[in-house]
């Protein structure tokens, strides 16, 4: 398929894992068919990832959704919810546009140094890293309040996005259930470390004794800066520290 979907001119489509959550009734689930896991789905992108962009971001949303990825406000934007009249006031929109044309080239250019600051390295490991992200492209979610991940994957190509992997949030109220953080171990499979805004010693050891690393030094840092920074330290070379 992908194949026939290359040939057909399509620079950018979408491989979506089944629907098998028997929740949501769909023949897959009703029948014990199993959906892949979030490694299978992986290596399946990488191996047809040759010329063709995918889109690894996708989150399975309605044709309809409104809102953002992972975040449905449908229900706010009824027809029975706008107002008869509508103010718009212009120069508040491009006040907005000039903040976010800052920022986006002040990421574009962190993205740029953080990849080029690793393949400097030379280290040749290829590792994933789990970010808990409130969104704006930076380290800034407490571990216990996330309800996904977004995974990066660094190497000697730099730091590229590569997908998300939904948990069921583990800390409410101050507290987090054991068996809540089991199932947030069991999701981030296959992941090296995890980079947050904070973390308790409780779930931070428990992520060190299933061979994940966590932790929250650069919190607040741009995702990929703090990924270059985690990666020099793991694994640059003494005198490639102190030069860089």
């Amino acid at each position: 398929m992908n194949k026939v979907v290359k040939g057909k001119g399509a620079f950018l489509h979408n491989i979506m894992p089944l629907i098998s959550d028997p929740a949501h009734g769909t023949h897959f689930g009703l029948t014990g068919q199993r959906g892949p896991t979030a490694m299978e789905l992986k290596a399946l992108q990488d191996r047809l990832e040759d010329g063709t962009k995918l889109m690894r971001h996708c989150r399975q949303c309605r044709a309809d959704a409104v809102g953002l990825l992972g975040e449905d406000r449908g229900q706010e934007f009824t027809l029975d919810q706008l107002p008869e009249a509508v103010a718009y006031d212009p120069s508040q929109r491009e006040t907005y546009r000039e903040i976010v044309a800052v920022e986006r080239g002040e990421h574009v250019a962190v993205r740029k140094a953080a990849s080029a600051e690793i393949a400097a390295l030379e280290a040749g490991a290829c590792v994933l890293v789990a970010v808990a992200t409130k969104g704006g492209g930076r380290i800034n979610q407490h571990f216990g309040h996330a309800t996904e991940f977004q995974i990066y994957e660094a190497s000697a190509k730099g730091v590229a996005f590569i997908g998300h992997r939904k948990v069921e949030q583990y800390c409410e109220g101050g507290w987090g259930e054991d068996a809540t953080l089991d199932g947030v171990i069991a999701a981030l499979a296959g992941v090296d470390v995890v980079l947050c805004a904070k973390i308790g010693d409780c779930p931070k050891d428990a992520l060190s004794a299933a061979g994940i690393e966590a932790l929250d030094a650069h919190a607040y840092d741009w995702i990929e800066a703090g990924i270059a920074a985690w990666y020099a330290g793991h694994y640059g070379t003494h005198e490639q520290l102190l030069t860089a």
